[in-house]
Parts: C-alpha cells; sequence; structure tokens
C-alpha cells in the first residue's frame, strides 16, 4: 500500500471531486452565547490581526497581544508561541491574503502567503480574542500544492469585493450557508450547498473546481470525464471514500464582503471502496483499491466561501495539510 504524499492527499482530497468576547466559536464547535457587546469593531479586529502577523514575522511572542494562558495549536499539534511557525517563518505576508474579522464571535480567520525557510507556504490562521487579548490561536500550514505558485500571486477579485450595504446578508446567515459545505460534501450531495454557476474552487493554490480544474489521477481517458463544477463533483460520488468530516467550525463570517470562513478534519481511512462514480453522460466507473492504493490519512483544513447576496457561493479558497490517521485535533 502506497504511503500518499502531502500533495498526492491533496490532490486525492480535493481533485476527486483591544477587543472582548461577545460570542463562543472555537475549538469546541458553533454554539453561541452572548455575554455583551464587543469593544473591538472590524477595524479592531483587522488591525490585531496585522499586530500578530508582524510579531510572528519578528519571532517575537510579546510584541503580539497575547493572553498569559493563550492556547495555541497548529497543523493540529499543541504548541507554545515561539514554536512552529513562530520559529520558521522568514517572511511575509506577501500580497496574498484574505480576511474574515467577525465582530459577532470577537474571531479573524485569515488566509495567506508567507516565507517558511525561505519558501513559500500557505497559512490558515484563526485568532479569537476576549478582554483585548488572543485567548486561542490556530495555524494550519502547508506547502503549495505540486509547488504550483501562479494562483497564489494574486487573490481572486470577487473574494475581496465589498458587497452593496443594502444587500449584505447577515452574520448568521453566512455562518449557516458556510455550514452546508460540510454536508454537502460529506453526503455526496451537491444540492446541500447553493454553488454558483461560477464557483471555482482552489486549495494550496491550486484548482480543485470550476474553470481550470484538473482531472484526478487515476482518470481513465476512455471514459466519459467526470463533472468539475462545484455542485456536479460532488454529486459524482468522488469523495465517497471521506469517511467523515469532523471538528467542524465556522469560525468566522464577515458580512461587509460576503466572507464566511470555517475549519474542520477530515478523516479517510481508505475503508469504504469499492465504490461508484458517475460520469457526465451517465455511465459509472468503480474506484477501488488497486486505482486508489493509498494508506490511511488525515486532512484538517480549512476554506474560505464568498457568498452572494442570494446565498450562492461563487469561489473558495482553501488550505488543507496531511496528517497521520485518526490524529487528534490538537483541542483535546
Amino acid at each position: 500500500m502506497l504511503r500518499i504524499t502531502a500533495t498526492a492527499a491533496l490532490t486525492l482530497s480535493l481533485l476527486l471531486a483591544g477587543c472582548n468576547q461577545t460570542e463562543t466559536a472555537g475549538n469546541q464547535g458553533n454554539e453561541v452565547t452572548v455575554a455583551q457587546a464587543p469593544s473591538c469593531n472590524r477595524d479592531c479586529l483587522l488591525k490585531a490581526t496585522d499586530q500578530y502577523l508582524a510579531a510572528l514575522v519578528a519571532h517575537d511572542p510579546k510584541a503580539a497581544p497575547l493572553a498569559g494562558n493563550v492556547a495555541f495549536v497548529e497543523n493540529v499539534k499543541r504548541l507554545q508561541p515561539g514554536e512552529g511557525l513562530w520559529k520558521s517563518i522568514t517572511g511575509g505576508p506577501t500580497a496574498f491574503r484574505i480576511a474574515v474579522p467577525d465582530v459577532d464571535q470577537q474571531q479573524v480567520g485569515w488566509i495567506g502567503v508567507v516565507q517558511r525557510d525561505g519558501k513559500p507556504a500557505m497559512v490558515a490562521l484563526r485568532l479569537k480574542f476576549q478582554d483585548g487579548k488572543i485567548t486561542e490561536a490556530e495555524h494550519l500550514v502547508a506547502d503549495p500544492a505540486r509547488g504550483q505558485t501562479d494562483n497564489i500571486q494574486t487573490v481572486r477579485p470577487g473574494l475581496l469585493a465589498t458587497i452593496p450595504e443594502a444587500e449584505r446578508l447577515p452574520h448568521d446567515r453566512l455562518i449557516a450557508i458556510g455550514a452546508t459545505y460540510y454536508d454537502a460534501l460529506d453526503d455526496n450531495d451537491g444540492s446541500k450547498m447553493l454553488f454558483a454557476p461560477d464557483c471555482q474552487r482552489r486549495e494550496n493554490g491550486i484548482t480543485t473546481a470550476g474553470e481550470g480544474a484538473m482531472g484526478p489521477p487515476n482518470m481513465d481517458k476512455k471514459l466519459a470525464p467526470v463533472a468539475h463544477d462545484c455542485k456536479g463533483q460532488l454529486d459524482s460520488k468522488s469523495f465517497t471514500y471521506i469517511d467523515r468530516i469532523e471538528n467542524r467550525r465556522m469560525v468566522a463570517a464577515d458580512p461587509v464582503t460576503g466572507l464566511a470562513m470555517g475549519f474542520s478534519h477530515f478523516r479517510h481511512p481508505m475503508t469504504n471502496l469499492p465504490y461508484k462514480v458517475i460520469h457526465v453522460d451517465g455511465s459509472t466507473s468503480e474506484r477501488n483499491k488497486q486505482n486508489m492504493p493509498y494508506a490511511p490519512f488525515d486532512m484538517p483544513a480549512a476554506h474560505i466561501f464568498k457568498i452572494d447576496p442570494q446565498g450562492a457561493v461563487h469561489e473558495i479558497e482553501a488550505v488543507g495539510v496531511m496528517e497521520p490517521y485518526n490524529s487528534p485535533t490538537g483541542w483535546e
């Protein structure tokens, strides 16, 4: 049986188919408990995130507004500030950065590119604030898939566009829409999330659904293709090998930009083979241990969704890292 590499795991997993706490939606789920009106507005959260990133680049945790009991997890491992990316970062962030400030939850989600040991690395970040301090910091750090960096030079314009004020969806609606992605993927049912016709998903810098998506590594060119649009790819049952999606957390939503961000943990035991995949002409083919000879693995991941005023998803930007099967989440 093959041990799947990080790039192959991504290809398999994603091509085959000053602040006060107001609400809690961190490592224990999305249950919301209102405490008091927030003192850190949208601009405040963005500035605090920039301060954290500057401290990270400077290798100086003392320069970040960290609480004394801050919990820090990187790639599902519990670390101390100063370890992990705090040591290995060598530059950045670059112009490729997407921020999702959440005033209601006093949390910020962020995906961007930095230099790690002199090479580009993608980072998904979550910061949780309470009483003006960061109480939780979470990193997912991954190399660009297949070493490709063309798609992480400039952020797709739609992800940065502002939604007209009169058309903005409320915070809780954005959170609910983002959460439907995990149901749609877990159930192989593209109807459970409203995907726009132009939906395009990029993960670790490569396009995995929508315009420009590449075919799966075990694609038989003699057969009709499998759908590569966001909805059709899920309906094709290509992702049946995903056994479960755990630690689902919608960590941030920003009505100003229509962005919602979630973290999750994919489990792939590779024991649910064989299964059938539906092609665009209605024919089927089999995925089995011969054409998917991969060892079990996990993939903790973060996704940012661009949601329009009608609730449809246009862009998805994601970061995923490969970990041993049944790894802890780091938040136990």
